[in-house]
């Protein structure tokens, strides 16, 4: 598998925008263009929602989809329609063409029949999986896959909401006994069936650090989203609270974000370069490699009045650079909004050569590979 070679990776997420984002001027109507543009940059792996549990039910089908939320620029603000199939063969035949390789994740969007909530089982939630890298196999294409990332951020309720957590809840817990077992039998059925491609569930670090206390079993690398202000209590200072369908928290963020941090930057530094060495040591203790595809400073910013990208570069850059010294990674994203969507930040080409050169020249010392046969369930 391309997957295995030593040399750290650019990556950048192109979640569901890649599909749904089609109209003109999102972004993604030209996909040649996109990725001509992504190469440009010099990123060599993208991450993209292959909708595994849609394209089980009727790859052909047409499906019409919710939006996540009407604030953020990653995907639809509204309504929208797609078609999974030939899409997905046709964006991975492209990207291979350009020497860039693919991690598959989902973020099981809701059709108006909600067919995300029909994954009763770990097996069920392999099973969807294994029909998606069917159809890649089937058309030569498995050879084009970095990895796959089983759900975004498990098992959060948004996007896993299936998953029922254990009476007495840790809804947010991706190391809780029940979400491990989990994590284990369904990398286990997929694996059964694909051997070759590595494997994970993708989390949001919990600012206690207590996620590092697992040593889940089955998965090949640990795929930590990492940002300062989840990180710290930036958030809470501001008073954002992840607002979907309301403008009112990018009021606060336009109003006080940068204000906060340029009172004292290298507060807010710290707490970003405290948590990367937190992940790196736990990747050392478990031996498990690291990828991070969502990160480093802000988690939900855009395009927008009295926003500026500078800050939130200058926190991107730090957080690259200090990832890339660990030697613990086996690929690195410049920030989660590394998309043409994001003008602001896609048109500083300087910046991402930059980046992107110093992540490349770097060598991880955990490459993604076969996944361990056993591991205890905590770091003893």
């Amino acid at each position: 598998m391309t997957s295995r070679s030593s040399r750290t990776r650019a990556i950048t997420m192109w979640d569901f925008s890649w599909l749904e984002r089609r109209w003109p001027g999102a972004g993604y109507e030209d996909w040649d263009q996109a990725l001509d543009e992504l190469a440009k940059r010099g990123y060599d792996a993208v991450r993209i929602d292959a909708y595994p549990h849609l394209l089980a039910a009727d790859p052909h089908r047409e499906w019409e989809l919710l939006p996540e939320w009407s604030t953020n620029d990653w995907g639809a603000p509204a309504r929208c329609r797609v078609r999974i199939l030939p899409a997905l063969l046709e964006f991975v035949a492209k990207c291979r063409a350009r020497g860039i390789v693919v991690g598959l994740s989902t973020w099981f969007r809701q059709d108006l029949d909600n067919h995300r909530l029909r994954i009763p089982t770990p097996e069920a939630h392999a099973a969807i999986w294994i029909a998606t890298l069917d159809h890649l196999k089937a058309a030569g294409l498995l050879d084009a896959l970095f990895y796959v990332d089983l759900c975004n951020e498990w098992p959060i309720d948004v996007w896993a909401p299936f998953y029922r957590h254990p009476a007495g809840g840790q809804p947010r817990e991706w190391w809780s006994a029940a979400s491990l077992a989990w994590i284990e039998r369904a990398s286990s059925a997929l694996r059964a069936a694909h051997p070759g491609v590595p494997l994970t569930f993708s989390q949001t670090t919990d600012p206690s650090g207590a996620h590092t206390a697992a040593n889940p079993r089955g998965i090949d690398f640990l795929e930590p989203h990492i940002w300062m202000v989840t990180s710290s209590d930036f958030y809470q200072r501001i008073n954002y609270n992840f607002e979907r369908f309301d403008l009112s928290g990018y009021d606060r963020v336009a109003r006080h974000a940068e204000p906060l941090y340029r009172a004292d930057p290298a507060h807010w530094q710290k707490a970003l370069t405290d948590a990367i060495a937190l992940n790196a040591d736990w990747s050392r203790r478990t031996g498990l490699p690291l990828v991070t595809t969502e990160c480093w400073g802000i988690v939900d910013y855009k395009d927008w009045p009295l926003l500026d990208w500078g800050w939130v570069r200058e926190l991107c850059a730090l957080g690259t650079e200090t990832a890339a010294a660990t030697g613990r990674w086996a690929a690195i994203a410049t920030s989660n909004f590394c998309g043409p969507q994001f003008r602001g930040m896609w048109r500083d080409i300087a910046w991402h050569r930059r980046l992107t050169e110093r992540i490349k020249s770097s060598v991880s010392e955990a490459p993604l590979g076969a996944a361990r046969s056993a591991a205890p369930t905590r770091i003893p």
